[in-house]
């Protein structure tokens, strides 16, 4: 329910919850609107949802009857401002002014699950869903990036995905590893649509329900924490602890600001010992043939060269 069961509740909390819903027409011309203004598939979704809801409890042509309804409702400040802005959108439509609330919120420093964790979920999916997760964890594509890209775009040869940015991400070209791109190569052959991919729901849906099975079986109930964007925030938080390069890490996800780029950045928690590699070199060619295969080198210790590299 969209309200907390205050004694100050507005009178738009008392109306009977109707089966269908209120200015349908004028919800649909929003949604249409911001479709050609370039809004992506899942913005126009939570727009129409939020509107929908908003019409069940409030006066969609009234808008203080609006902000009324969004101020008592029992939600997060942040989902309060995704309800301000999808009616922001309908006003603009509609021809309705109003003035925009605001309602402070901070992002939240996202949970960074562990390498271990993550290929527990994947090796207990399917071959098809664990190709799919794969490139996810390798890449950090949002999902509804991976879902909407063409097998036109896909160089199967070299392993590259071209992705179409969404949530107003850049659009970029992303290598994957010898390994992932032979499993993108069956993939595809077996997958032959010019989308080959599922909507990110789906993948949503399957990642939820292969991860509680490996969570119960192993009595692991951690696991059931790990949602399919979080592959995302362990790519950025991995690539930059071994990179130390924040504008690599920005370009890679697609940000257009800094900022949203540094979130994902600032919880290292990777275990030394159980994320890295160490060999030692004790010639020039040792130590190329180090460096060629993505080994780093530390420095000298009682005249040993150590050298690591990320598991």
């Amino acid at each position: 329910m969209l309200y907390n069961q205050v004694e100050s509740e507005p009178l738009a909390i008392r109306r009977p919850q109707q089966q269908d819903f209120k200015y349908k027409d004028e919800i649909l011309k929003t949604i249409t609107k911001a479709k050609t203004e370039g809004k992506a598939e899942n913005t126009l979704r939570s727009f129409y949802f939020r509107l929908k809801q908003l019409s069940k409890v409030s006066d969609l042509m009234k808008p203080e009857d609006v902000k009324q309804a969004i101020a008592y409702a029992k939600l997060t400040n942040s989902s309060k401002v995704s309800f301000t802005l999808a009616y922001d959108w309908f006003c603009k439509t509609n021809g309705i002014e109003w003035k925009r609330p605001y309602f402070k919120w901070e992002r939240k420093i996202p949970l960074i699950p562990t390498t271990e964790n993550i290929n527990k979920i994947i090796s207990a999916s399917t071959s098809k869903y664990a190709t799919i997760f794969t490139i996810l964890a390798e890449t950090g594509l949002e999902a509804h990036e991976l879902a909407t890209t063409q097998r036109k775009n896909i160089d199967t040869e070299q392993g590259i995905i071209n992705v179409q940015g969404c949530k107003g991400h850049n659009s970029r070209s992303l290598k994957l590893s010898l390994k992932t791109a032979d499993l993108l190569r069956t993939y595809l052959y077996k997958y032959k649509g010019d989308k080959p991919f599922p909507s990110s729901k789906n993948m949503g849906t399957i990642w939820q329900r292969v991860r509680k099975r490996v969570a119960d079986k192993l009595n692991e109930p951690q696991l059931k924490l790990i949602p399919l964007r979080n592959l995302r925030h362990h790519y950025a938080t991995k690539t930059y602890d071994k990179t130390r390069d924040i504008l690599l890490v920005m370009q890679k996800l697609g940000h257009k600001k800094i900022g949203i780029t540094m979130l994902y950045t600032q919880l290292l928690t990777f275990n030394e010992e159980e994320e890295y590699t160490c060999k030692t070199a004790t010639n020039i060619k040792e130590a190329t043939e180090l460096l060629e295969h993505g080994f780093e080198y530390i420095q000298e210790i009682d005249g040993i060269k150590p050298y690591r590299k990320r598991k």
